[in-house]
């Protein structure tokens, strides 16, 4: 997995003004979950945007007045309207300490169905999973070449070395759906035999 170090201030108060005053600034909010106590801090607004605005999984290395913690990002809670970030949670990770994390959804390969007309529906961008740190790959590949039309890959068909799948196994990832002109295709050629 990648990893990206964001500074932070511990918050000497906390409370509804307080945060309010720290968003002003141009600051975020934060507690860090998951260690020996919960720890209360903010990070700049404009460094942290390049952590979540994007598709990958980061190990966030939090450096909080001089200390290290390892840690992953739980929960971000947005403005309504603006989508600013307000508030974030981060977990306190350990590389000995198996941990939950949604990991995204890589797709490999073209599928049979897809050749054939079919359309592919990805259902679920991220699968949860729980893992070693050494072990969490930075995506979740699936396989999806001898998909046929009507087909799906569901959790129960994936697996992945040294990791458990913390989804229902009966949950779609992708699936290959007939588009109107398939059918009609499919139809056209019925009707010629």
């Amino acid at each position: 997995m990648q990893s990206i170090e964001l500074q932070g201030q511990l918050r000497p108060t906390i409370g509804k003004t307080e945060s309010k005053l720290t968003r002003v600034s141009g600051s975020i909010p934060c507690v860090l979950y998951g260690g020996t106590e919960n720890v209360h801090f903010t990070i700049d607004e404009i460094a942290f945007s390049k952590v979540y605005i994007t598709p990958i999984v980061y190990v966030v290395h939090l450096v909080i007045d001089g200390k290290t913690y390892k840690a992953i990002i739980k929960n971000i809670q947005f403005h309504p309207v603006t989508d600013k970030a307000l508030h974030v949670d981060f977990y306190e990770i350990f590389d000995n300490k198996p941990f939950s994390i949604k990991l995204p959804v890589n797709i490999i390969g073209v599928s049979e169905g897809v050749k054939q007309g079919g359309k592919l529906q990805l259902k679920m961008r991220k699968i949860k999973v729980k893992g070693l740190l050494k072990d969490l790959p930075e995506v979740l590949d699936v396989d999806i070449t001898k998909l046929g039309i009507g087909q799906s890959v569901k959790m129960d068909s994936l697996n992945y070395s040294n990791l458990t799948i913390e989804e229902s196994k009966s949950a779609v990832v992708c699936s290959v759906n007939l588009t109107r002109s398939a059918a009609r295709a499919m139809q056209q050629e019925g009707g010629k035999k």
